[in-house]
């Protein structure tokens, strides 16, 4: 699995709003998986989660994840990236989750009654598959 800086290709390709599936961890070291929006933000990942989903928990008390960008119409084209949360904070004034949906639908979060974390991750390795697979 390659290491370092992220080769612009692959970059270019987390820039897009791509489907994605993230992984965390529970207490009991059971693995789990949810699809997810992201934002590549400079070197790291930001995810934002509702404040009272079990998956916030997973990483709170095991700080590895792992999360799958997909080509939306080639699925076999993919890019996973493993690595850890550097920082968790509260997304005041849902500034974070506004700026994701934005890339994903072009419009800001529609539930505005619920308080979100802000979540971003390093990446500590990835690999590419398909069409990404002579990346790095």
């Amino acid at each position: 699995m390659p290491h370092g800086q992220l080769p612009t290709e692959i970059r270019e390709f987390l820039a897009l709003p791509n489907p994605a599936v993230m992984a965390t961890v529970r207490k009991d070291g059971q693995p789990v998986t949810v699809a997810t929006w992201y934002l590549l933000d400079g070197e790291e990942l930001l995810l934002n989660l509702d404040a009272g989903r079990a998956r916030l928990a997973h990483l709170r008390s095991e700080p590895r994840i792992s999360l799958t960008a997909l080509v939306g119409d080639d699925w076999y084209s993919h890019v996973s990236m493993q690595g850890r949360v550097t920082r968790i904070v509260d997304d005041e004034g849902l500034a974070d989750i506004d700026r994701i949906s934005t890339h994903y639908t072009g419009h800001p979060y529609r539930v505005r009654d619920r308080p979100r974390v802000s979540v971003w991750c390093a990446i500590d390795s990835w690999h590419g598959w398909g069409s990404f697979k002579s990346a790095g």
